[in-house]
């Protein structure tokens, strides 16, 4: 027992000795940091004394450069500003003695020492020594105690206990001498009327160097405003984004693909709100496009680092600078006058109302035949000896209908008639026949059968804005041929490879037409003024009780198989004995006629062939019903016409028509015999006049604006931008420019393969192509007055 009450003292002073060894350590790493931190003050505070010494001599120098001003006169004084600076130098001198003191240095170092926000409490360890040590005369170790001897000297505690308190929000502003001194300076300038002195005095090198180092000392550290780099899933989510045009001719649904899209940025969007959310702010994430919101985010990294993206490859955009301040659109079709076919007329009728707007000048690029081609196509044996010939054709049937002079400009290109195809194809570069100067704006007729063998200049970097119009179901006509399956599927693929490559924007006329990349249906096309003012006679005679139609049935088309021929034989052969007492006039020139007249007689159907003319003649206005049973048409003139003039048209329910459906005097029918009751039921009643909204509605002042609308050419005239959420100020970046695109990296690549491909005589040939037409020959350089192809286009070396 007395061992063990030995024992207990010295282990426990043992213990102690070493908790208190443990503290001294530490104290002393502490102490060592503290000096340091003194030291580096004690040298920047002599720094500071040897700068106010300078600044001593700097006054002397001043005063002796300053002698010469000062008049020795009796009884006179020094000027003012000697004055004011010799009243000054005392003041200067108690500034600096004061606080370059040692107490004001003391006062500094006391203020400005580290005192972080630690508190370090060794109650803990005293908890520990207390609980150790037993409560007898050799063991008590008392804390609170002021006086205690430790190891055989005197050991003065105070609490043991000591608090690092934070530096105040005053302590951290600007250091109270540098902020007087300052103030003093200012006030010296303001208060000095010398402008020699003051200019001296800021000139001085001297004080150069004190503002540099109160910039200095008061300089605050910026922010750092890095853009955070791109994650993988951000990465993919682009890739498969941008891969769009892939992903579209392997079968891919476009929804498809953006599910993939969200799936990979869900999570960072996510991120964003919160943080969003927990800063205060109000999220515009929510509301976003995902697509849209990850073009910007790609656009923010790529700014950061300084990257700038102006254009796609093999692009070279033309930017419109013209003096005259506005913009010229040139329109580019397949056809021209007389041939009455829609890619002729309606063309014109476009150019004619967009040149009544003075914010563009328009041109009518069509194509000029030589007389071989001339007599082939167009009707009553009709030629000209020359475009200028033509032009005054085409302006005279233009103005007789539309009732106004149109101010626009009428160019023709080479063009061949291929018989195999009953179409114009375009000999040579289509695109050299507008000029730079001009080339700002392209209106595309037809753009997949200008482009089937297009090899020239990319339209797309001639011009600043590309729209196409399709206007015919190829497809449709393609499918009626021999071996039609197999060809109509490689022009399905070369019609999407052509446009994609070629426009900026397609606009279907109806959903009878194939899906085309970058197209939206809208019917852009309106009838000709002169239908509706017969409508409006018509309407005005029956008011009146007079008898406005005295005639049946008709139906006025090109006479080919494809144009609804071969449907409206088979449906009057089908129903021979329902339509007995029924007669049927038939108008129309083409290739199959004959083959369509023997074919009506040999069945003996009541049908009454005569030759093809203008459907707004004179001759035409007394029938009340047009009967228009094709499948083929995009979107039929004919039809139109005939409803603008107040008649009945029996079509069939098909998306072609799907325009006509809201016309009360328009009747569909889905099957034979819902064609029979249709014919039956128009024959029995009266139409109904057209309204106002109507009568609007089919006019060309309507497509007009429709066309503005959908094709985007009222926001390109106007110069405006198409950025997603241009009001909010964070969204001052244009994707365009500052990222590039997979997409138009794609359709460059295509253009190149085009050109590369078309530029071969032998698959131009194999392709259905007419021999010689890669260039114009030399009756169109004769027609036209060009140079030959090699003259303006030389070919050096191989």
């Amino acid at each position: 027992m007395n061992i063990g009450t030995e024992a207990r003292p010295s282990t426990s002073a043992a213990t102690a000795e070493k908790a208190f060894s443990f503290i001294s350590k530490g104290w002393r790493e502490v102490r060592d940091s503290a000096d340091a931190d003194f030291q580096l003050m004690s040298a920047r505070a002599k720094s500071f004394k040897n700068l106010a010494t300078s600044f001593d001599r700097e006054l002397e120098n001043f005063f002796n450069s300053a002698s010469p001003f000062s008049v020795p006169s009796r009884g006179s004084t020094s000027p003012t500003e000697i004055d004011f600076v010799k009243r000054l130098q005392p003041k200067l001198s108690e500034f600096r003695r004061v606080y370059s003191s040692p107490d004001f240095s003391r006062k500094v170092l006391d203020k400005w020492k580290p005192r972080p926000k630690i508190r370090i409490d060794l109650s803990a360890i005293r908890s520990a020594i207390v609980s150790e040590v037993e409560e007898n005369e050799g063991g008590i170790i008392d804390f609170h105690d002021r006086d205690r001897f430790w190891g055989g000297r005197k050991v003065q505690l105070k609490e043991f206990r000591w608090e690092w308190r934070g530096e105040s929000e005053e302590s951290q502003k600007e250091w109270e001498p540098i902020r007087a001194l300052k103030t003093r300076l200012r006030e010296f300038e303001r208060k000095s009327s010398s402008s020699e002195i003051l200019s001296n005095i800021k000139n001085n090198k001297f004080v150069e160097k004190v503002k540099s180092s109160l910039k200095a000392i008061c300089k605050e550290p910026q922010e750092s405003k890095e853009v955070p780099p791109l994650d993988v899933p951000e990465l993919l989510a682009y890739l498969v984004k941008q891969s769009g045009p892939f992903l579209d001719q392997l079968g891919f649904q476009k929804d498809i693909c953006d599910k993939i899209v969200e799936a990979f940025c869900s999570k960072r969007k996510n991120r964003l709100l919160l943080r969003s959310l927990s800063s205060g702010e109000t999220s515009v994430l929510e509301n976003e496009n995902i697509n849209d919101e990850l073009d910007l985010r790609i656009a923010s990294v790529l700014r950061s680092t300084g990257h700038c993206y102006d254009d796609g490859l093999w692009t070279d955009s033309v930017n419109h600078d013209s003096a005259d301040r506005k913009r010229h659109v040139a329109i580019v079709t397949t056809a021209s006058l007389p041939w009455m076919t829609g890619t002729a007329v309606n063309p014109l009728f476009r150019a004619a109302y967009l040149s009544k707007s003075a914010k563009q000048k328009i041109t009518l690029l069509v194509p000029w035949l030589c007389k071989s081609d001339q007599e082939l196509v167009y009707p009553n044996s009709l030629v000209f000896s020359s475009p200028e010939e033509q032009e005054t054709y085409i302006r005279n049937w233009l103005e007789e209908r539309v009732g106004f002079k149109a101010d626009f400009k009428i160019s023709f290109y080479p063009g061949k008639f291929s018989k195999e195809r009953r179409s114009i194809i375009p000999a040579g570069d289509t695109s050299q026949f507008v000029s730079s100067k001009e080339a700002d704006i392209a209106i595309l007729e037809e753009p997949e059968h200008l482009n089937w063998y297009h090899h020239g200049r990319r339209w797309t970097d001639k011009f600043n804005h590309v729209v196409g119009i399709v206007h015919t179901n190829y497809l449709e006509y393609i499918k009626r041929e021999k071996n039609g399956a197999l060809q109509a599927f490689f022009v399905k693929h070369i019609n999407n490879w052509v446009t994609r490559a070629y426009c900026h924007k397609v606009l279907r006329l109806s959903a009878a037409t194939q899906d085309l990349p970058k197209s939206i249906i809208c019917n852009v096309h309106g009838v000709n003024p002169k239908f509706l003012r017969v409508g409006e006679k018509v309407a005005a005679e029956r008011q009146l009780g007079q008898e406005t139609f005295s005639k049946g049935a008709y139906f006025l088309g090109k006479m080919v198989w494809a144009k609804g021929y071969k449907e409206l034989i088979d449906l009057l052969a089908k129903h021979k004995n329902d339509l007995e007492d029924f007669k049927l006039d038939v108008f129309g020139n083409g290739e199959d006629a004959h083959e369509v007249q023997s074919v009506a007689k040999t069945l003996d159907l009541n049908l009454n062939f005569l030759k093809g003319r203008d459907h707004a003649d004179d001759s035409l206005h007394g029938y009340k019903v047009f009967i228009n049973p094709s499948v083929s048409d995009v979107l039929c003139t004919a039809t139109a016409e005939a409803l603008a003039m107040g008649k009945f048209v029996v079509c069939a329910d098909h998306p072609s028509n799907e325009f006509f459906r809201s016309f009360p005097n328009c009747l569909t029918y889905k099957s034979s015999e819902d064609f029979v009751a249709r014919v039956k039921e128009a024959l029995a009643n009266e139409p109904q006049p057209l309204t106002p909204e109507q009568r609007y509605n089919l006019s060309w002042e309507a497509a007009t604006q429709r066309f503005m609308e959908y094709s985007e050419l009222d926001r390109v005239l106007n110069n405006t931008e198409e950025t997603a959420g241009s009001s909010n100020a964070n969204r001052k970046m244009t994707k365009s420019i500052s990222m590039p695109s997979l997409s138009e990296v794609v359709d460059g690549g295509l253009a190149f393969a085009h050109y590369c491909l078309t530029g071969n005589e032998i698959l131009r040939l194999a392709t259905g192509a007419i021999p010689g037409t890669r260039d114009y020959d030399k009756q169109h350089c004769k027609d036209l007055h060009l140079l030959p192809p090699q003259v303006q286009n030389p070919i050096y070396g191989w």
